[in-house]
């Protein structure tokens, strides 16, 4: 029994080394803008979530980061990542999106002058239309700070998946930092008399 724990801790130090090797590998494709797909711009979002956790890491590195704080350098890191080479033409995918809920409920503090709320709300609602089999715009487009989500974004529920709904105010509900970009266009989209009277509890309740 004893060895089996010895072998067991020894396997766990190799798993997390290899994790923080390919964590490491991984930052090294952000600055090459050579991420190859949307499962590893989800894991280099939560890099970024976990030095906005602990106010360090890879992605805080060459100035002053607090724990639990977004700047406008966090904002940047976000935006490199989804709209890098690899994933490009690619609808936003709900591994992302969950990555970007984690650093929006992580960030206390902010000071990235709404940027990174802007890309998140977009990049929410890209992957919405998208798995409810709406057309979307690029990345390039829709994830723009220059480019109004109103020019793209569904504004009415139909033809908008009501599972994914869900999923978005699941996301959102109790969560201490709320974004209302994203807020009002989930009530915007939704309308009352397209939804089953059983899905308005679930839908509504969001941010509270």
């Amino acid at each position: 029994m004893e060895m089996l724990g010895v072998q067991n801790e020894k396997d766990k130090r190799e798993e997390f080394e290899m994790t923080t090797a390919a964590a490491a590998d991984l930052i090294g494709a952000i600055e090459t803008s050579e991420i190859r797909d949307r499962r590893s711009a989800a894991q280099a979002l939560a890099i970024v979530r976990d030095g906005v956790i602990t106010g360090e890491g890879p992605t805080t590195r060459g100035r002053i980061h607090f724990s639990r704080a977004l700047d406008a350098d966090d904002a940047a890191w976000c935006a490199r990542i989804l709209t890098a080479a690899g994933v490009a033409s690619e609808p936003v995918s709900r591994d992302e999106a969950e990555a970007l809920f984690a650093i929006n409920e992580a960030a206390a503090e902010r000071s990235d002058d709404g940027l990174f709320d802007d890309l998140f709300a977009k990049a929410v609602v890209h992957h919405a239309a998208a798995a409810s089999g709406l057309p979307v715009p690029s990345r390039a487009i829709a994830l723009s700070p220059d480019i109004a989500i109103e020019s793209w974004a569904p504004t009415r529920a139909v033809g908008v998946n009501i599972e994914v709904l869900e999923w978005i105010s699941a996301q959102m509900r109790g969560k201490r930092v709320s974004n209302r970009t994203l807020m009002t266009l989930v009530a915007t989209i939704v309308g009352a008399a397209t939804l089953p009277m059983a899905s308005l509890p679930n839908v509504f309740d969001i941010g509270m």
